[in-house]
């Protein structure tokens, strides 16, 4: 299903992606020869002629085309640039019809993105965790702990600011190179200091967690016939301990309890305000049978609505937000510890839930939509923004680049384009071995 997901998803940007070119190419009076979604190497599963254009649906699900008339591109149709400039071709358009045609992809990438942003808060609305909501405070990985931080500890200030959602926390702290966390602790204020690069130690994680809310296990539901319903557990009990071993997160939990399997053990858990021991055997699988409470059961969410038109200025700011958010981590591309977490179609698909989620998937489409906006725009040749770049030089010298130039340079895009793709790849490989 995910799989299925991330292909729906990518067909709608890569075919609103081309249609921009498309649109302004027709706009500006550019023949299109050929409009594909999915690429078709020897063959198409459908396609069908109207005008001087052909629409089809290729077989291989890894993007699309739109082969614009005299435009030098990833067809390298050498042959036809080999004739005299035809008034219905790309190249004898004017300089600032060629920039539209080109930045046609991208403007409408972003477009889609704001409508969806839109459409989502209008619809679902936007629930988050206020900060000051996470009363138990925070949990923190290894690294966490190893700057100062606690577990529990109430984040109140980064450097000067006070986050208004917890998942603020994270972007004012690595994203924005912050040199100061403010923490309550024990209800007094503890200032931790943040070492230079840590943002790149949190990175170079196999697993990055850092930190996250301070979950306890509270116990929702037990499955009947299980160690938890056979020692009488109840809805509400808070887990706090196995075998006199503090327990305090549902994390810490499940880490221990998998090594009691089959064995008996005591576990203390708080009832009604007063501490209980139970007895019960675990199951040969390191089990208990008890759910927990979900998030926002324990912590409260604030959500707010949204009509028509208020969701489209919202909508329209998410998307702008996402854009400065994505640009931002592009700085780690360049280094040691980012570029191992560089990630292909595998990582992309894993983001998915893995039953359909609406909502996870049009707030997915939106985030891809962007990043491929902000990718595509790129000043490398083969991409459109290597094309815009080559225009810009046109508009500042008055010098057009030859076409010699231009196949050479496209040749170079496309194989470092290709070298990246093959490198994500790669990476991917690597974690599923892992």
């Amino acid at each position: 299903m995910q799989t299925i997901q991330l292909i729906i998803s990518l067909s709608i940007l890569v075919l609103i992606h081309e249609l921009g070119h498309f649109m302004f190419a027709k706009l500006f009076g550019a023949r299109v020869d050929k409009f594909y979604l999915f690429f078709n190497p020897w063959f198409s599963i459908f396609k069908f002629k109207k005008g001087d254009t052909t629409y089809g649906l290729g077989w291989l699900p890894f993007g699309g085309y739109c082969k614009i008339a005299g435009m030098i591109d990833e067809s390298m149709d050498k042959d036809q640039m080999k004739q005299a400039p035809q008034p219905w071709e790309y190249r004898s358009k004017t300089i600032w019809q060629r920039f539209f045609i080109i930045s046609g992809g991208v403007i409408f990438n972003f477009i889609l993105a704001l409508i969806i942003y839109s459409g989502m808060l209008y619809t679902w609305g936007e629930s988050y965790l206020p900060n000051k909501n996470v009363e138990y405070g925070i949990y923190c990985d290894s690294l966490a702990l190893s700057i100062g931080l606690q577990h529990g500890d109430k984040i109140l200030k980064i450097d000067d600011t006070e986050p208004e959602r917890f998942s603020d926390i994270h972007t004012l702290i690595l994203l924005d190179n912050a040199k100061t966390i403010t923490v309550e602790r024990n209800k007094n204020r503890e200032t931790i200091t943040i070492p230079k690069d840590f943002n790149l130690q949190v990175i170079a994680q196999e697993n990055p967690l850092f930190i996250m809310e301070f979950i306890p296990f509270f116990v929702d539901s037990v499955i009947p016939g299980t160690p938890a319903y056979k020692a009488q557990l109840r809805k509400n009990d808070r887990i706090i301990a196995i075998d006199s071993i503090p327990t305090p997160t549902f994390i810490d939990f499940v880490k221990h309890i998998k090594q009691y399997a089959n064995k008996d053990i005591h576990i203390t858990v708080l009832r009604n305000g007063y501490e209980q021991s139970i007895p019960l055997t675990v199951s040969p699988e390191g089990t208990i049978g008890a759910y927990r409470r979900e998030l926002n059961d324990i912590y409260t969410f604030e959500t707010r609505t949204y009509s028509f038109l208020e969701s489209i200025p919202t909508g329209i700011s998410m998307g702008f937000s996402t854009l400065v958010f994505y640009v931002k981590q592009m700085k780690f591309l360049f280094t040691k510890e980012g570029s191992q977490q560089v990630g292909s179609f595998v990582s992309m698909g894993k983001l998915y839930d893995s039953s359909w989620n609406w909502q996870v998937f049009w707030s997915l489409t939106a985030l891809f939509s962007v990043i491929l906006a902000f990718m595509n725009i790129l000043p490398i040749p083969a991409l459109d923004g290597g094309h815009l770049l080559f225009i810009i030089y046109e508009m500042i010298t008055g010098k057009k680049p030859s076409d010699a130039f231009l196949e050479r340079a496209q040749m170079i895009g496309m194989t470092l384009v290709l070298t990246i793709f093959v490198y994500a790849i790669v990476m991917d490989i690597g974690r599923l071995f892992n």
